[in-house]
């Protein structure tokens, strides 16, 4: 985790990571022999990213040689990027809006890596600052790195990763045919696509992404790549790269992907579940899985109950930053292993809530929790920093997880589903933003400048698409994140 040299990580404002001079003098150090090995690769220059709150990757770019003074001084840019719609028009909230202002774009330096797809380019997630060197309350980088301090402070950890859904297509334009016609998970696919599936896996493993498994998935041209969990920050570091790895990888074979909730409004759409397990880290014989080893349901830990029970409270208000498009409602209907239900269940699909145990005998570190209901729309700096705040509530008051749903809920009575507390999660964005601002939990994280600018775009797209076919929307939204 990249932090300041100056201050405490377990102050609770963002205020603890301010740049100071010899921050800037260390970072500036660091860059150069960063850049001398890049020049020294042949690599010309540093794509340095952040993601905006309508989940799009933006960035800004500058030489190799430029990467010394980047690092220190950091590389200008408007504030009014958070409020960006996914068509690149502007609304304005009560804290972000209108043309002045500027920031200052830091690369973190020790997520620096070569792209292998991008031949002669550098990759860093950066960090925003304001001109006095003091974070930017939108960034949501910085708001995540709070959030595993604040865990950290309570003697808690969390590993996260992403599954990483997408579509690929073979058109010209701007519709979707897809670049394979095997079956759903079938072998045709990989064989179909072999050669671009090669060197998709032969870039992410270059570039440093540690892959589990890449397979078919369900959607005509579907695939999905899972990752080895890290911390959060390093998972959404590596969610953001892979999806330009594999975005660039497409490009170079005369293909294009999207990583739309919904690619077409007829088909099953992609997900970005998150797989979150928590470990104690003062534990006598080293980090210990609270998701495993414990008397609660299927072996969970009271702490682990309790976190996870944290974010199911929550799940109608994490929609807001979870499934953030209106696109994301196309797909978060039941029975389609999306996860319309706020409930959780053992290895149930069609629940909000998947618990996964892993297989016998490797419990004690696999047992994880996945979070299905949520998608490629979102900002995975800002998802995580919410899930975790959640997540954190939930310890805080000692939830307790209700019972367990082994059943696709769609299938149950509503009476019964009543009975039993099974509630359909938002079926649109209002309602998820309606949900978002009434959550004080969130609301206290994520403090009142995100709140306001996360509901004002979440508005201003609700207003874009407001009479738009489902034919409509998912065409809008098809190639946007």
């Amino acid at each position: 985790m990249e932090q300041s040299s100056e201050t405490s990580t377990g102050e609770a404002g963002l205020d603890a990571y301010a740049l100071g001079g010899r921050e800037r003098t260390r970072r500036a150090a660091r860059a150069a022999v960063a850049a001398r090995r890049l020049a020294g690769e042949g690599l010309v220059g540093v794509a340095l990213t952040w993601v905006d709150v309508s989940g799009i990757t933006r960035t800004k770019t500058v030489p190799v040689e430029r990467l010394e003074h980047a690092a220190a001084w950091g590389v200008g840019m408007s504030p009014v990027f958070d409020v960006f719609l996914l068509d690149d028009s502007i609304v304005s909230g009560n804290h972000i809006g209108g043309p002045v202002g500027d920031l200052r774009l830091h690369p973190v330096l020790e997520r620096l890596v070569p792209m292998a797809a991008l031949p002669g380019w550098a990759h860093a997630p950066a960090h925003r600052y304001a001109q006095d060197g003091s974070p930017h309350p939108l960034d949501a980088r910085a708001l995540l790195r709070r959030e595993t301090d604040r865990l950290a402070a309570l003697g808690w950890s969390v590993k996260a990763a992403f599954e990483i859904e997408w579509a690929v297509s073979k058109g010209d334009g701007d519709a979707f045919v897809p670049a394979c016609k095997g079956p759903a998970y079938g072998m045709t696919r990989v064989t179909e696509l072999a050669g671009y599936l090669r060197d998709v896996l032969g870039a992410l493993k270059e570039t440093g992404v540690t892959v589990v498994q890449l397979h078919p998935e369900y959607a005509a041209g579907q695939y999905e790549v899972s990752v080895a969990a890290e911390d959060p920050l390093g998972a959404a570091d590596t969610a953001v790269l892979v999806r330009e790895t594999v975005r660039a990888m497409s490009m170079e074979h005369g293909l294009a992907a999207s990583f739309s909730p919904k690619v077409e409004a007829d088909s099953v759409g992609n997900g970005a579940h998150v797989h979150l397990s928590l470990w104690r880290e003062d534990a006598a014989d080293g980090p210990a899985n609270a998701m495993a080893g414990g008397s609660g349901p299927y072996g969970t830990t009271a702490p682990g109950e309790a976190f996870a029970a944290g974010i199911l409270r929550r799940l109608p208000a994490l929609l807001a930053v979870g499934a953030p498009a209106v696109a994301s409602y196309l797909r978060l209907v039941p029975s389609h292993w999306a996860g319309a239900f706020a409930c959780w269940g053992l290895e149930n699909r069609e629940a909000a809530l998947r618990f996964v145990t892993g297989a016998e005998g490797e419990r004690a570190t696999a047992a994880n929790l996945e979070v299905k209901c949520l998608d490629g729309a979102a900002n995975p700096y800002l998802l995580l920093a919410a899930l975790l705040a959640t997540g954190r509530d939930g310890l805080d008051t000692d939830l307790r997880l209700p019972e367990p749903v082994d059943v696709d809920p769609a299938g149950l009575p509503e009476e019964e589903r009543t009975a039993r507390g099974i509630a359909p999660l938002p079926s649109s964005l209002a309602e998820a933003v309606a949900a978002f601002e009434a959550d004080t939990v969130l609301r206290d994280a994520l403090g009142e400048a995100v709140t306001d600018t996360v509901a004002a775009v979440r508005r201003g797209e609700i207003a874009l698409f407001d009479g738009a076919t489902p034919e409509e929307i998912a065409a809008a939204t098809r190639w946007r994140h």
